[in-house]
């Protein structure tokens, strides 16, 4: 009897015990879940943004970067249907270059009376990698052959030796009022393409590296390319020369993403980049 008495006090749940204790449970779970569920959409919304605003920030702030390093007056912009495209001639160095013989008739300055191949430079040289050509007193298009892109101030394939600055034989067309010249390396584009309707086929491509043209290449040819961000719904690039020494440029950037199936979520970014417009 005692043994008999000993099983029965010990028996397990009753499979009615074991559904009341599961509906508590999911009663108690549902109720949980209404509290905590927009705390984690609120995380999962903040997690998406800040990697939205991280994708258009960095991009902005590359394109930022590499816009100082511009040719003064070489920034030109253009729209090909709804694709952007923003082009400059990117600089690794300047200079001064001598104008005027020293006191003992010496020095090897740049002629602008006649062709000239060969001169120095005054104070600190600057460092050449290979490809790189001497412009002197650029204005920009529409000023004729005081513009890199097409006219007769630019001698490519330049090389330096100490602080001697060899050039094909050229008649640069105009001095510079403060004796500078500039090293560019190569023309780069920025080639916005956005989609609002399906953002994950907008992209912005960056080109460098091609040969420069007169007319602004829509997209450049040869050279190197590569992707800087996908994801792109809008985007909008300008120039304004604001005065003969400065020139503002806009870069405005909307990155998106599905928040839900059937709604895109956007972070639009404004960026101001102020760039030397001085020849």
């Amino acid at each position: 009897m005692r043994i008999l008495s000993a099983i029965r006090s010990n028996r397990g749940m009753t499979l009615i015990e074991t559904v009341i204790v599961i509906s508590i449970l999911g009663v108690l779970a549902a109720g949980i879940a209404l509290f905590i569920r927009r705390p984690i959409e609120g995380y999962f919304d903040a997690v998406r943004r800040t990697e939205l605003s991280d994708i258009a920030d960095t991009t902005l702030r590359r394109m930022s970067r590499d816009i100082r390093y511009a040719l003064s007056n070489s920034i030109r912009t253009t729209t090909v249907g709804t694709t952007v495209y923003l082009e400059y001639l990117q600089t690794s160095g300047g200079g001064r270059y001598r104008a005027e013989v020293d006191s003992v008739g010496g020095g090897n300055i740049l002629d602008f009376t006649a062709a000239d191949t060969s001169f120095d430079v005054l104070g600190p040289a600057p460092v050449f990698t290979g490809g790189e050509s001497i412009v002197v007193f650029n204005l920009g298009p529409g000023f004729g052959t005081a513009n890199a892109y097409g006219g007769g101030n630019i001698a490519a394939g330049a090389t330096i030796a100490g602080n001697t600055i060899t050039i094909p034989l050229t008649l640069f067309p105009f001095p510079s009022p403060g004796n500078r010249f500039s090293v560019v390396q190569y023309p780069v584009t920025y080639e916005c393409i956005p989609n609002a309707l399906n953002p994950a086929a907008g992209s912005i491509r960056r080109y460098w590296n091609y040969g420069i043209n007169a007319a602004q290449p829509t997209p450049p040819t040869g050279g190197s390319n590569a992707l800087l961000a996908n994801n792109v719904a809008s985007c909008a690039f300008s120039y304004t020369p604001v005065t003969q020494r400065v020139g503002l440029v806009t870069l405005t950037l909307g990155i998106a993403s599905l928040s839900a199936p059937g709604q895109l979520e956007t972070v639009q970014l404004f960026h101001e980049v102020h760039v030397g417009n001085a020849p």
